[in-house]
């Protein structure tokens, strides 16, 4: 197979996995229970430690499920634009959108949370009607009435939307128990349903090399990208917007998708980089694919940043009483009263700022970053990191006004994503690594840059 210099590549690599998953499985399984125990141990430990491991599990999951769902979106984009030079790297991202069973299995502890009506993650899914004042309560003793009503009281002022007052109260026709549960089985269902749909016509076609299976893949992308833009926005309204039922933001779906497509070429990257380095697919893939990941990560790291300063300054101009809690409670403040209560946040909104935008935007703009396996290497881990603290920054400050980052969050961290990768191996283990008989290969064996 010929590229346009005359050069003769084939894919003669190892695409097999063979026996590695299982050990790369019980692995990641150690390291997952090793972490839920440091969670549970910190959490047990810890004031009001059960909320506080619920969000911290609500962060690692919005974290990856971000993955599965930017994956599916590379799938789609790929076949919506008939893209070639993708096909020997797309197999990784297809396991990871396939994925979504596990991710379905990972929403459960959630799904309970909501069901069982503590508002330990959403206050809207709180029990009953808005809290009856200290003067209509029967309190067992004076001095304890009077702390838990300094303590209500002080809260409430902080965090106004956690009670169930009246502006929460007249969402419920759509923040509700049953409404929210229907939501996100009809999502699971149709990512599930999308992310097997490809990866059973891709795997098929390794056996019966049918080109009539990429044509069909190519005819449904458009259309279900559409529904997948639909799907991600609401999702992520339910997932992290209502965490605050006070505060909307028309482009908040955006935003989360930005983020999810940045971290999954990150992800991409570094999958593609460790089979490597395990010997599978050891001189097809070329830095030329490599150059395109970056470009795709350098985009990304751009369009997250534009709409992350987008949704501030819209916010910031409007200036809603309504949306300028959510704004106060993560640092985003002048007033000296809310930085010194919420300062610390502000610090992690200052490192995504850098972090998260102006540093890898300086770093991998030169072609020579995306050609350099090592330096890529580095940006993709670093981003996944601040992919990670974007989560965080978004979930945790409605457990504290201070920076919470420990054992319960990283070690919840760890515990999830393990889960999420042993479902990924588990699925990438069935089929080869890359798509041989796709009719597309040959152009994807001879692809340079210009």
């Amino acid at each position: 197979m010929a590229d346009p210099h005359g050069t003769t590549r084939s894919l003669d690599d190892a695409i097999e996995l063979g026996d590695e998953p299982g050990r790369w499985q019980r692995g990641l399984a150690v390291i997952a229970g090793i972490g839920l125990v440091a969670a549970l141990g910190q959490a047990a430990m810890a004031e009001d430690g059960w909320r506080r491991f619920m969000l911290a599990y609500l962060v690692a999951f919005a974290f990856v499920l971000s993955l599965s769902l930017g994956a599916m979106f590379f799938v789609l984009l790929q076949h919506v634009c008939r893209a070639g030079w993708s096909v020997l790297v797309r197999r990784p991202i297809e396991a990871m959108a396939a994925n979504m069973p596990v991710v379905a299995l990972l929403f459960v502890p959630i799904a309970l949370s909501v069901v069982l009506g503590g508002g330990e993650v959403f206050p809207w899914a709180q029990r009953g009607e808005p809290a009856a004042s200290a003067a209509e309560v029967a309190p067992a003793s004076q001095a304890q009435a009077e702390a838990e009503a300094a303590g209500a009281a002080d809260r409430a002022e902080l965090y106004p939307h956690q009670t169930l007052d009246d502006f929460t109260l007249k969402k419920r026709p759509y923040l509700n128990e049953p409404m929210f549960i229907l939501r996100w089985i009809a999502f699971l269902a149709i990512w599930g349903g999308i992310g097997w749909w490809y990866w059973r016509q891709s795997t098929l076609q390794d056996g019966d090399g049918d080109a009539g299976r990429t044509a069909r893949m190519e005819k449904w992308s458009g259309i279900l990208l559409l529904v997948y833009g639909l799907t991600v926005t609401f999702a992520a309204f339910d997932l992290l917007m209502s965490l605050n039922p006070h505060w909307y933001s028309t482009i908040f779906g955006v935003y989360y998708f930005s983020g999810a497509a940045m971290a999954v070429v990150a992800a991409w990257i570094l999958m593609l980089m460790l089979l490597q380095s395990r010997g599978y697919l050891a001189t097809s893939v070329t830095v030329e694919h490599y150059h395109d990941l970056g470009k795709f990560l350098f985009g990304f790291v751009f369009f997250w940043g534009y709409i992350a300063f987008s949704q501030y300054m819209l916010l910031w101009y409007a200036s809603l009483p309504e949306v300028l809690g959510w704004m106060q409670h993560r640092g985003l403040s002048t007033d000296p009263a809310h930085v010194e209560v919420f300062g610390s946040w502000a610090i992690l909104a200052l490192v995504l700022l850098v972090g998260h935008f102006l540093m890898p935007f300086a770093g991998l703009m030169s072609r020579h970053a995306k050609r350099v396996r090592g330096v890529l290497a580095v940006w993709a881990i670093w981003l996944l990191v601040m992919h990670y603290a974007d989560m965080l920054w978004l979930v945790m400050p409605e457990f504290g006004p201070r920076l919470t980052l420990g054992l319960v969050e990283v070690g919840l961290a760890v515990a999830v994503g393990c889960v999420f990768l042993i479902g990924v191996v588990r699925r990438g283990a069935r089929a080869a690594l890359a798509p041989r008989r796709d009719p597309r290969l040959e152009e994807s064996l001879g692809f340079e840059n210009f």
